[in-house]
């Protein structure tokens, strides 16, 4: 980043000819580029108490588009916490509904809600086409997904975290410093391994427990957050590689320094990355093999972003039953043999090659998500492929142009 302090006398911009447009008041900041703000492109993961700030603040600031991803509907508990909610709204998607209240707030931007597990259903694309990600979110799982996505994309995000009065806001970049799961210690992974049982099926009773706070505090740290989004659109300095913690019962704050771990494995980026105008519903196993084949030789197989689940034994029994699925989707329940009520081992697979008997399947059929970047391989040699033909998820958005993230990215480097 950009490094260099701004000081008092170049924060103000006195001029007393300014009209009362709606962002008069920004742009008496000298650095302040409302334009950059209206091209941004968003993503906000999380409609909770947290996203209802962030996305709030978005509004406010003039944040011309946003795509809000959440896999939760609204409970009467959430009103507390939400300013974009109201009673009417219980039962209905967060996502929807906070983009809803959104186009009240700032009819001039672009939305685009999502209603979804962003750790299986959430494509690659929407994370590469975004400038900038935020975090919302209450559990270990979803949080390294959001991480490897945006270091496959090159993407830096912002997490945030509140329990009762306290708080984090950390930001990330994987392509120059450390990530979230350099953070995470030896109990965090053996927690969000408890979430698996022994055949790596999901357990329905390791839901992730309520988390309690207030909405005072996800206004902190939601503040805290869309204030570093703001300056990583106008190039300056952030907190990348910090966390910023907040103890809300003293009011004392303070700032931390994360180190990268060297076997990390969630830094690099997918490259070189071509955009195909094809969709992951229409495309075949087959006729992507032969696409990777053409370009990387007949022994070229496809590398899939999670394992994938192809069947499940039943060794009591002897009998297998095809399920095709991302492995994760499944629950503990589903893998349970329907006659003999015993686990049954998952057969699962990440690549494919000629020889596969789902040739003919769709790449969606096998649970790929809709606007995904899958990988070839021959030996070392990759390549990369966004399926860019299912862009329609985007909705309004799909057809925005950002330069905002190119002139910042020019500026920091």
């Amino acid at each position: 980043m950009r490094k260099g302090k701004v000081g008092v006398s170049e924060v103000l911009r006195v001029d007393h000819e300014t009209g009362d447009g709606r962002f008069s008041r920004f742009e008496l900041i000298s650095w302040w580029d409302q334009r950059r703000l209206s091209e941004a492109r968003v993503l906000v993961i999380g409609a909770g108490a947290l996203g209802n700030e962030q996305l709030k603040n978005l509004a406010l600031l003039g944040i011309g588009n946003v795509f809000i991803a959440d896999l939760d509907r609204i409970e009467n508990s959430n009103l507390s916490r939400s300013i974009l909610f109201r009673s009417e709204d219980c039962g209905r998607s967060k996502a929807e509904v906070a983009a809803e209240r959104l186009r009240e707030i700032y009819p001039d931007m672009r939305l685009q809600s999502f209603h979804g597990n962003i750790v299986y259903d959430l494509g690659l694309g929407v994370y590469r086409w975004a400038d900038i990600i935020l975090g919302g979110l209450d559990n270990r799982e979803a949080r390294v997904a959001i991480n490897q996505a945006a270091a496959r994309v090159g993407k830096p995000w912002i997490d945030g975290a509140i329990e009762r009065l306290d708080g984090v806001a950390r930001v990330f970049d994987p392509a120059i410093g450390p990530c979230y799961e350099c953070t995470m210690s030896e109990v965090d992974w053996k927690m969000l391994e408890a979430r698996r049982s022994c055949a790596l099926l999901t357990r329905e009773e390791m839901e992730q427990a309520k988390v309690p706070t207030t909405p005072t505090t996800s206004s902190v740290i939601a503040g805290i957050q869309t204030q570093e989004a703001v300056k990583m659109l106008h190039g300056l300095e952030t907190l990348s590689g910090q966390g910023f913690v907040y103890d809300g019962r003293m009011h004392n704050s303070y700032v931390v320094t994360y180190s990268r771990l060297q076997d990390c494995p969630s830094h690099d980026a997918y490259a070189p990355i071509e955009t195909l105008d094809l969709r992951v519903g229409d495309t075949t196993v087959g006729d992507f093999l032969q696409r990777l084949q053409k370009d990387l030789g007949g022994s070229a197989v496809i590398e899939f972003n999670h394992d994938l689940l192809e069947s499940l034994t039943c060794s009591k029994c002897d009998t297998t039953e095809p399920m095709l699925a991302s492995l994760g989707k499944v629950s503990e329940s589903q893998g349970r043999c329907p006659d003999c009520g015993q686990p049954r081992t998952p057969n699962v697979y990440h690549t494919i090659g000629p020889d596969s008997k789902l040739l003919n399947h769709t790449l969606a059929e096998l649970g790929v998500p809709r606007w995904d970047i899958l990988g070839g391989r021959v030996g070392m040699e990759q390549k990369f492929y966004e399926f860019a033909g299912d862009r329609e998820i985007l909705g309004e958005l799909a057809h925005t142009t950002s330069t905002a993230a190119t002139r910042a990215d020019q500026e920091i480097r």
